[in-house]
């Protein structure tokens, strides 16, 4: 069973670490992880969401707000093909609905750009490389989000 649940400060450390051990960011993806760490005031500051088994966390993800943008979403190696990083969007998008947001950016990770696809995002550009921690283009994708009506509109 995995739960999807708001994460606080105390597993920084675990998101983190999941994160560097992610075989996404390896190779010629490893620089733009030098140096990164999720830590209890970013977790704080923006609405940050890991899916749990037990005490154990397997995938998850950050929603900024201002501008509203995807900016983490991590599932663990062992946990991939399981249908996890689906139920992570699914999540993130319905938290955007719940915040009124319209539109989520996406600046993807070269090789995650069929996943956001699949899941519904649609391309709208791509950003140059940033030497000399980002040698590379991204995908940058929009996923709309449907907010409901109000009663009476």
């Amino acid at each position: 069973m995995v739960d999807i649940v708001r994460a606080t400060g105390s597993p920084a450390a675990s998101l983190t670490a999941l994160m560097h051990a992610s075989s996404a960011c390896q190779g010629e993806y490893a620089s733009i992880l030098d140096g990164y760490t999720v830590t209890p005031a970013y977790i704080e500051a923006h609405p940050t969401f890991a899916a749990m088994t037990g005490d154990e966390v397997l995938g998850f993800y950050a929603l900024l707000e201002e501008p509203p943008e995807l900016d983490i979403l991590f599932v663990a190696d062992a946990a991939q093909g399981l249908g996890l990083g689906s139920r992570l969007v699914a999540h993130m998008l319905a938290e955007a609905r719940a915040r009124d947001i319209p539109a989520v950016r996406v600046v993807s990770h070269p090789p995650a750009l069929p996943f956001y696809l699949r899941m519904g995002a649609r391309r709208t550009g791509t950003l140059p490389p940033k030497p000399p921690k980002i040698a590379w283009a991204r995908p940058e994708l929009r996923f709309e989000v449907a907010i409901p009506l109000q009663s009476g509109e």
